[in-house]
C-alpha cells in the first residue's frame, strides 16, 4: 500500500532549474513548500530576482501531506488562540488568514486550477466536545466570522453539535504549488531541487551554503516548516507533531462536507479524487508530538480501525503522515530572525493550518521585504507574550527536558550491538560502548548509525509506521541510512563505531 501521499502520486510534473552560479539575487527562499513558493512569487511579481533551494523536492514535506483544507473555520482554533492572546490578535489572526484564503483562491482562478467549494464543520460527540464548540462559535463572532450551530450532520454517527462556515474550500496541494512554480518561473525566478541548506550567514550580502555552493542576496527567507537556523531558538518555541492521514473507497454515499472533531483524537474528514478518477474519503488524525509514540503503526491502526466502524465497507488506498508546529500562543511567527541583522526571515507554526497561513505568512513577508505595511500583520508582530503562553512554552520543554533523559538513560543502559542485523522492518537502539548505536533493516539493507540527532543530540527512536529514525526533541527526521528527512537538522547521522574487538557483544540489541 502506497505511504507516498494522494497528492504527491498525482502530482503534476513540475518543472525546476540546475544550481548555478549566477551572481547575486535580492532574495534566496529556502523550501519550496506552500510558503516558500508563495513568497518566491509574490517577490518576484514586485521585480525582484529570486532564488528558491529546496532540499528534496517541491511540496516533499508538509505541503505534500496535508489534507489540503482552505478554511477560516479550524477546528478549536480560534478559541484556543483567545485563551493565549488578546482579542486584537485573534482579529488579526483572522483578518490574514482571511487575506491568504482570498489571494489563494484568486489565483487559483486566474491561473485554471480547479478547486472545490465547500462547507467547513467542527463537530462535537461529547458534552465536553459541545462545550468547546460554544468557545468557538464566541471566538469566531469576535473574529467576525459567521459559524452557524447546528444539532445534526450529515455524517454517519451521531453528533452533540456542530459549527459550519460556508464558502470554504478544498485544494489539491501540488496542483497549487504546481501552478505557483509555473507562474514564478515565468517571471525568472528559479527552483532548485535537491539543494539542502545548511548554512546562511547574515552579512551583506547574506552568504546562503548548500550541498552544491554557496549563493548571496541581499536578504533570505527561511520557509522550512521549522527554522534550519537555531537563532532565536525557534526549535524551542514550536513543538513538532506527526499525525497520519488514510484513504478509503466506501461504498455509498460519502460526507460532501470538510469535518473536523471538537473532541479528542482528532478526526479530520474530506473528499478527494484518485488517480483514476473515483472518489475516497480522507480520515486524518491521531496526532502526537514527533518521536514521542511507543508504536506510530498502532496511531496509524487505530485510525484505521475507526474508519472502518464508521464507515462500513470502507477499504484503505492510501496512508501517509504529516508533521506541523504549533507555537506556544497558537500564532505563527513570521518576520525577521533574531541576529540576522535585518537579512534573514522566518515563518513557522501553523499548527495544521498551514493552507491559509502560508499565504498570510508569504504577504506578511512580502510586506516586509518591500516596505509595506499591513495592518493584521502589524498587530501579530507586536503582540505581547503572556503568563499561558509561558505556561504552554514551559510544558513543552519539559516534555523536550524529559524526553532527553529518558532516552540517553535507555541508551546507556541497553545491551551492547554487534553486527548482527535486526528482523526486516524494524530498528532498535543499543550501545557499543557508551555510544548510542540505532540499526534496522529496510529492504534488506542493515544499517548501523549513531544514534545520537545531528541537531542537538537528543537520541532518535524508531518509527514503526514510516521506518524512519525521529527525534524526540525538537521533530528531526532521518531515513534508515541516516539521512535527513524533515525538521531542523541539516546533516546526517553518523556512522556508528564498530563494534569492540575487545568485548564481545552478547548478540543482543535494545527492546
Amino acid at each position: 500500500m502506497p505511504t507516498t501521499s494522494l497528492w504527491l502520486e498525482t502530482s503534476p510534473p513540475i518543472a525546476t532549474d540546475t544550481f548555478e552560479w549566477d551572481g547575486h539575487f535580492d532574495t534566496i527562499v529556502v523550501g519550496a513548500g506552500l510558503t516558500g513558493l508563495a513568497t518566491a512569487l509574490m517577490l518576484a511579481r514586485t521585480g525582484m530576482r529570486v532564488l528558491v533551494l529546496e532540499a528534496r523536492t517541491v511540496g516533499a514535506v508538509t505541503t505534500g501531506n496535508t489534507t489540503g483544507k482552505v478554511s477560516l473555520l479550524q477546528g478549536t482554533t480560534l478559541s484556543s488562540i483567545r485563551r493565549h492572546a488578546s482579542e486584537a490578535v485573534l482579529c488579526a489572526y483572522v483578518d490574514g488568514n482571511t487575506a491568504g484564503q482570498g489571494w489563494l483562491l484568486d489565483f487559483l482562478e486566474e491561473q485554471r486550477v480547479p478547486f472545490e467549494v465547500r462547507d467547513a464543520i467542527t463537530y462535537a460527540t461529547t458534552l465536553d466536545g459541545l462545550d468547546k464548540l460554544d468557545a468557538e462559535l464566541a471566538a469566531a463572532r469576535i473574529a467576525g466570522l459567521d459559524a452557524a450551530e447546528e444539532r445534526s450532520t450529515e455524517l454517519p454517527f451521531g453528533v452533540e453539535g456542530a459549527l459550519t462556515l460556508s464558502g470554504q474550500a478544498q485544494v489539491h496541494p501540488l496542483r497549487v504549488l504546481a501552478a505557483l512554480a509555473a507562474e514564478f518561473r515565468r517571471l525568472g525566478g528559479r527552483i532548485v531541487e535537491g539543494e539542502r541548506v545548511t548554512d546562511v550567514s547574515a552579512a551583506k550580502p547574506a552568504v546562503v551554503t548548500s550541498t552544491s555552493g554557496t549563493s548571496r542576496a541581499d536578504q533570505v527567507v527561511i520557509a522550512t516548516g521549522t527554522p534550519i537556523l537555531d537563532r532565536g531558538l525557534y526549535f524551542a518555541k514550536v513543538e513538532p507533531t506527526r499525525s497520519y492521514v488514510t484513504a478509503f473507497r466506501v461504498p455509498g454515499g460519502i460526507p460532501r462536507g470538510m469535518y473536523l472533531s471538537a473532541d479528542a483524537p482528532t478526526r479530520s474528514l474530506r473528499t478527494a479524487t484518485a488517480a483514476d478518477g473515483s472518489e475516497l474519503l480522507l480520515v486524518g488524525g491521531n496526532g502526537h508530538p514527533v518521536g514521542r509514540a511507543d508504536s506510530p503503526a498502532e496511531k496509524l491502526a487505530d485510525l484505521t480501525a475507526w474508519a472502518e466502524r464508521m464507515f462500513p465497507g470502507a477499504e484503505r488506498t492510501h496512508w501517509w503522515a504529516a508533521q506541523d508546529y504549533r507555537s506556544a500562543n497558537r500564532v505563527p511567527f513570521v518576520g525577521w530572525l533574531p541576529r540576522g541583522r535585518g537579512r534573514v526571515y522566518l515563518a513557522t507554526g501553523y499548527d495544521k493550518w498551514g493552507m491559509t497561513n502560508a499565504i498570510a505568512s508569504a504577504l506578511s513577508l512580502t510586506a516586509d521585504l518591500t516596505g509595506d505595511t499591513l495592518e493584521w500583520a502589524r498587530v501579530l508582530h507586536h503582540r505581547v507574550t503572556r503568563p499561558v503562553d509561558l505556561a504552554s512554552g514551559l510544558a513543552m520543554n519539559a516534555g523536550v527536558g524529559k524526553a532527553a533523559v529518558s532516552e540517553w538513560a535507555s541508551a546507556q543502559t541497553a545491551r551492547e550491538i554487534g553486527d548482527e542485523p535486526v528482523p526486516e522492518g524494524t530498528g532498535s537502539v543499543g550501545r557499543r560502548g557508551r555510544t548510542p548505536v540505532a540499526v534496522s533493516t529496510v529492504d534488506g539493507v542493515t544499517c548501523a548509525l549513531t544514534a545520537v540527532c545531528s541537531h542537538l543530540g537528543g537520541v532518535v527512536r524508531w518509527n514503526d509506521a514510516e521506518l524512519s529514525w525521529d527525534c524526540p526533541l525538537h521533530g528531526s527526521r532521518f531515513a534508515p541510512d541516516g539521512s535527513v528527512l524533515e525538521g531542523p537538522a541539516t546533516q546526517p547521522l553518523a556512522h556508528a563505531p564498530a563494534p569492540r574487538a575487545d568485548e564481545p557483544a552478547d548478540g543482543g540489541v535494545a527492546p
